[in-house]
C-alpha cells in the first residue's frame, strides 16, 4: 500500500507539473510559428518554423524596454536589500520595544491598493517633473517591496543561533563586523531568496509602469500589451515577446535555485 500511495503521489505530481508548465511550453512553441499557424484551428504543434517573430519584436524596440526593466528591477532590489537588512537585523537581534507594532506598521503599508493611490502619485510626479522617469519608477518599486523584504529578512535573522552572535560580541566584534562578517554569511540563502522575489515583483509590475510612463521609462509588461490592438491579437509575435520577457526571471531562478530553496527553508514561509 505504501508503494501504491507513493506511485500515485508521484503521478499526481507530474500531472500537476505538466498542467502548470503546458501554457508556458505552448507559448514558446507558438513563438516559432507564423501568424497563420498560431491562429490555426485546430491548433498544430509546429507547422512552420520561423525566427521572424523575434526579429519583429526587437524591431519594435524591445531592447530599450528590456533595459528599462533591468535598470528598475535591479536598482530597486539592491536598494531594498540595503534598507531591509539593517532594519530586519535590528528588529530581530537587538531588543526593540513593541516590535509587533513596528512590523504591523510595515506590512500595513501594503493594505492600500495601488489603484487607490495612483491619482496622488501621478500629480506628485507631475509636479516634480518625474513622470516617465526610470528613477522615480525604481523608488516606487522600493516602496512596494520593502515591507515584504523586512518581514522575510527578520524571519531569516531569527533563525541565527544567539550563541554565535554572543560569541562574536565577547570577542570584541563591532556591530558592523557582527552583521557583515558573522550573521550575513549565515543568512545568505535568505538574502538570495528575498532578492529574487523582489526582482520578480519589480520585473512583472504592470500597473504603475503603464500609467506613470509613456516611452522613455516604459518597461516590458506595458510593451507586451501593445501587441493587442484594434487589428486583433498577434499571437505569434506576442508569444515571442513574452518568451523573451520571461527568460531573465527563469535564468535568475535557475542560477539561484539552491540558495532559494535553502532560503525559503530557513523560515520565510512559516
Amino acid at each position: 500500500m505504501r508503494a501504491v500511495r507513493s506511485g500515485l503521489l508521484t503521478t499526481l505530481t507530474w500531472v500537476l507539473v505538466l498542467l502548470f508548465f503546458f501554457p508556458i511550453g505552448w507559448m514558446v512553441i507558438t513563438s516559432f510559428k507564423t501568424e497563420a499557424g498560431a491562429a490555426a484551428i485546430p491548433p498544430t504543434l509546429l507547422s512552420e518554423f520561423t525566427l521572424d517573430n523575434y526579429a519583429a519584436v526587437f524591431d519594435r524596440g524591445m531592447g530599450a524596454y528590456l533595459t528599462n526593466s533591468f535598470i528598475s528591477s535591479i536598482s530597486s532590489t539592491l536598494i531594498v536589500l540595503l534598507l531591509a537588512i539593517p532594519c530586519a537585523y535590528g528588529l530581530s537581534i537587538r531588543p526593540i520595544k513593541k516590535v509587533t507594532d513596528v512590523l504591523f506598521f510595515f506590512i500595513s503599508t501594503r493594505f492600500l491598493p495601488v489603484a487607490a493611490s495612483i491619482i496622488p502619485l501621478y500629480f506628485i510626479l507631475l509636479a516634480l517633473g518625474l513622470l516617465d522617469n526610470i528613477t522615480a519608477l525604481s523608488w516606487l518599486y522600493v516602496a512596494i517591496n520593502l515591507p515584504i523584504a523586512i518581514w522575510m529578512m527578520r524571519s531569516f535573522f531569527t533563525e541565527v543561533p544567539v550563541e554565535i552572535i554572543e560569541a562574536a560580541q565577547i570577542d570584541g566584534a563591532k556591530l558592523s563586523v557582527e552583521l557583515f562578517r558573522v550573521v550575513l554569511p549565515i543568512v545568505m540563502p535568505g538574502i538570495a531568496a528575498v532578492a529574487l522575489i523582489c526582482f520578480i515583483f519589480s520585473w512583472n509590475e504592470y500597473f504603475l509602469a503603464s500609467i506613470l510612463t509613456t516611452d522613455t521609462a516604459r518597461t516590458v509588461p506595458p510593451f507586451l500589451a501593445s501587441f493587442v490592438d484594434g487589428r486583433g491579437q498577434f499571437l505569434a509575435v506576442l508569444s515571442a515577446a513574452s518568451t523573451v520577457a520571461v527568460l531573465p526571471v527563469v535564468a535568475a531562478g535557475w542560477l539561484a535555485q539552491k540558495q532559494l530553496v535553502r532560503g525559503l527553508a530557513m523560515g520565510a514561509v512559516k
